[in-house]
């Protein structure tokens, strides 16, 4: 395999665990703001302000993987 190729699988990988990762990182976030939620709901504004900025974080996950996948298909491959 020529080094276009593997750089093009490797952006796929990237990708595609990016992907999943945020998928898993916001099940368990949703997760967990229920219970805590269901635990002690006074506290419920606080913790919905607190799992939109995580989930803002949580995002950036995989755009940085496109990022570097970008680079790879057009930089390394190109």
């Amino acid at each position: 395999m020529e080094i276009a190729q593997i750089a093009i699988i490797a952006a796929a990988i990237i990708i595609g665990l990016a992907a999943l990762a945020t998928g898993i990182g916001f099940a368990l976030l949703g997760g967990k703001l229920l219970e805590s939620t269901a635990r002690q709901p006074e506290l419920a504004p606080q913790l919905q302000t607190k799992t939109f900025i995580m989930a803002g974080l949580l995002d950036a996950v995989p755009m940085i993987g496109v990022g570097i996948a970008m680079y790879l298909i057009f930089v390394v491959a190109g």
